[in-house]
């Protein structure tokens, strides 16, 4: 196969873009697309929180913490994430010696600061002239903000009777119980705004009918008819056959539009009180759970975001990766990636993350997925990983343990003696590396090769198909993002998840391939944009099942004549399964899963089933192609390892999926033996090594780019390319200078 990949043009979606030979990755376009006055002044002022959560221990007083916080700020943590009480004692109290100490005592740090212009220069005697890198570190500033912080704890001490006390806290987890919970629950109160909401989203009951499909046989009411009035509605909505698959998703849309609502209006509460207080939300999910079934909409906690703050995951190994079988190399850098490029352009970071080692907390048996060694190396893995990912901070749990009851002694990057461990120096030697290039790292992008397709649409179709007795249909389309964000890994690929609000925003012309992983239901809106991606030059790759329904499960046409067979030079005739009563082999390898019956409508048949049939079809439209695999390619690569390696069957799969789909991918750098990861910047390209095994030395080549010399960012030492030696199960930040 020829794989053409060209320079795609960029489709401007306002005046004055640059053009795609000037910026062919768009990053004007994605600074673009959350942006706000928050979101500006955050970019503006660069801040770096390199914090901790605090515990306070019986008996500690002032002399105790005063200790901790100079030993925080000594290894070079700025922040605390979070201050845990004792009796006797406020958070405010403890918030005021750790500022007296240097230690800014909210998980934002110089987020919260009071926004730096000319005015406040003029107002401190600063010279109008001095750049932010310099006002923000100067002596008068630093103190002036202090001042204006140690007021925010005075008000905030006072405003604790209010009702709006949650609001003030400034943070908030994705999910809202008073409509209901997880699932299609609902409380009386969650029905009354749900019919609100139909007449809301719908207008008409007309239009509610189509929209649930009761015009279609066997999924009307009992009497065959259709709802006449919303008072009909609402005394009968609930005897809606359970296989009509769309009112399903929509009592799921509604309570992630409750969630987001309530966002929107803690965050506003928040900014009426203190303007300079970011919000942040994202919280306590994991992003290996199936998102639409738990009533979350994560794009959409973003997007609820933007005028107000950050958004974050938890990151903590037993509570997150029982799904991936313990492996935290990958998933900690797929659980990054996919919360910021849910926020493109917004202010995302790590503000619940693992300090230390655990094997009897979590919420599982203590096995795999629950308890783990967290040592240094494992440390430095995950936060170097959130780095690579595009987080701008950090925050820790905990600086030291719990000294009682349910995660006692574990988390944290003091030992269980209150001791300073190695991961506590290495990551504030990291903390600091941060500081020092927190303008070039707040400006600095990744530059992706393939876009992996994730919709939320898709995500609530498969969690209505899993009712009732099917519960793993909900994991589906999580397994096959797993699936090929692991192989792409694997082959150090560069790659983004993008969701259909970019692509109707213009963003798809950033990256040279999209991959669509077990998109079961595909929006009918994104055709005409995937078809023009692939005429200005894209790879569009297709995998099974894929094209089954539409946003409203209703069968997807795919036959001659359809937007799908345009795209994809083919026609999907049935869907079919292997491994159950036939077998079916693509070349020498034994398929399970979906297959197809395909017709080619102008497509090359690329592949064939050994029974003859098209199993891989490639279709030259314009500049581009649209592939087709009929294979689950992503689905197959998922669970085939563990965190010691990949089956047999698992590269295998991972062969498949590459030779079929990506094979021909340019590649601007490569490191065989690492997991490797480039932000790119204007002075100089950041890359992050991350090594999953035992000690060895590799070689890191850039083909693609020219550099002056290369340097550990955190030790400052140069480091020769060609062989560049990895700890064991740890990671390395090199900074090569353009």
């Amino acid at each position: 196969m020829l794989l053409r990949f060209v320079l795609i043009t960029l489709i401007s979606c306002s005046a004055g873009m640059l053009s795609a030979q000037q910026d062919p990755f768009l990053h004007r376009l994605y600074d673009s697309l959350h942006t706000s006055p928050v979101q500006k002044k955050f970019k503006h002022m660069a801040p770096m929180p390199a914090g901790v959560v605090y515990i306070q221990h019986p008996g500690d007083g002032q002399k105790e913490m005063r200790e901790h916080f100079r030993n925080m700020k000594r290894l070079g943590f700025n922040a605390l994430k979070q201050i845990m009480v004792a009796p006797g004692w406020t958070e405010y109290d403890i918030a005021k010696i750790a500022l007296e100490e240097g230690i800014i005592p909210w998980w934002y740090g110089e987020g919260g600061y009071e926004e730096i212009t000319p005015q406040l220069l003029e107002k401190l005697r600063l010279p109008a002239t001095m750049g932010m890198e310099e006002a923000i570190v100067h002596p008068v500033m630093v103190q002036h903000q202090k001042n204006v912080m140690a007021s925010r704890i005075e008000a905030l001490a006072a405003a604790q009777g209010q009702p709006n006390r949650q609001a003030l806290r400034g943070g908030s987890v994705a999910y809202e119980p008073e409509v209901g919970r997880r699932g299609l629950d609902l409380t009386d109160k969650g029905v009354e705004l749900f019919l609100n909401w139909l007449k809301e989203r719908y207008k008409t009951v007309e239009a509610l009918n189509h929209a649930w499909n009761l015009q279609h046989t066997g999924l009307s009411l009992g009497e065959r008819r259709k709802f006449s009035s919303w008072d009909d509605v609402a005394a009968n909505w609930k005897q809606l056959p359970i296989r009509e698959y769309n009112h399903v998703k929509d009592v799921i849309r509604f309570k992630v539009h409750y969630d987001h609502q309530r966002i929107r209006e803690r965050a506003t509460a928040l900014q009426q009180f203190d303007r300079n207080i970011p919000y942040r939300a994202g919280g306590e999910v994991s992003l290996f759970h199936p998102f639409a079934w738990l009533n979350i909409d994560m794009e959409g906690v973003a997007n609820a975001l933007t005028p107000f703050g950050s958004f974050y995951p938890s990151m903590h190994f037993s509570w997150h990766y029982d799904l991936t079988k313990g492996e935290i190399t990958r998933s900690m850098y797929m659980q990054a990636a996919l919360m910021n490029d849910l926020f493109k352009g917004g202010w995302t970071g790590g503000w619940e993350s693992t300090g230390g080692p655990q094997q009897l907390d979590g919420e599982k048996e203590a096995d795999y997925g629950n308890s783990y060694f967290v040592d240094e190396g494992e440390v430095m893995q995950l936060f170097l990983s959130q780095l690579a990912a595009g987080f701008r901070g950090f925050g820790v749990w905990c600086w030291n343990p719990r000294s009682a009851g349910k995660e006692g002694g574990e988390y944290s990057l003091l030992d269980r003696n209150g001791q300073l461990t190695p991961r506590a120096i290495r990551l504030g030697q990291m903390a600091n590396a941060m500081q020092k290039y927190r303008f070039e790292l707040w400006n600095a992008h990744k530059e992706p090769t393939v876009g992996i397709l994730y919709d939320w649409e898709n995500e609530a179709t498969w969690a209505a198909m899993s009712i009732p007795g099917r519960e793993n249909f909900r994991l589906q389309p999580v397994m096959a993002r797993i699936g090929v964000t692991r192989t792409l890994m694997d082959a150090n690929v560069p790659f983004e998840y993008v969701t259909p609000t970019d692509l109707l925003k213009g963003l798809s012309g950033r990256y040279k391939v999209i991959y669509l992983p077990a998109q079961l239901s595909v929006r009918s809106d994104l055709l005409p944009l995937l078809h023009d991606f692939v005429r200005a030059g894209g790879q569009l790759v297709m995998d099974l099942p894929g094209a089954w329904y539409d946003q409203n499960t209703v069968l997807m046409p795919t036959g001659k004549g359809s937007a799908f067979a345009s795209l994809f030079g083919a026609s999907i005739d049935d869907f079919q399964y292997a491994g159950t009563n036939r077998s079916v082999k693509l070349g020498t390898d034994t398929l399970k899963g979906f297959v197809m019956n395909a017709t080619p409508l102008g497509a090359t048949v690329r592949a064939r089933y050994d029974n003859g049939k098209p199993a891989v079809l490639e279709h030259a439209l314009g500049k581009g192609t649209a592939v087709l695999l009929g294979f689950q390619a992503s689905l197959n690569s998922f669970g085939t390892g563990n965190a010691f390696g990949k089956t047999t069957e698992g590269r295998k799969a991972d062969r498949m999926l590459l030779q079929y789909a990506l094979s021909t991918i340019p590649r601007n750098f490569s490191c065989n033996g690492a997991l490797t990861y480039r932000l790119a910047g204007e002075k100089a390209d950041h890359y992050i090594l991350i090594n999953d095994g035992p000690a060895k030395t590799v070689r890191l080549e850039t083909p693609g780019y020219s550099y002056r010399q290369v340097i550990d960012a955190i030790t400052g030492e140069k480091v020769n390319p060609a062989s560049i030696n990895l700890k064991e199960y740890d990671g390395r930040w090199l900074r090569l200078e353009k």
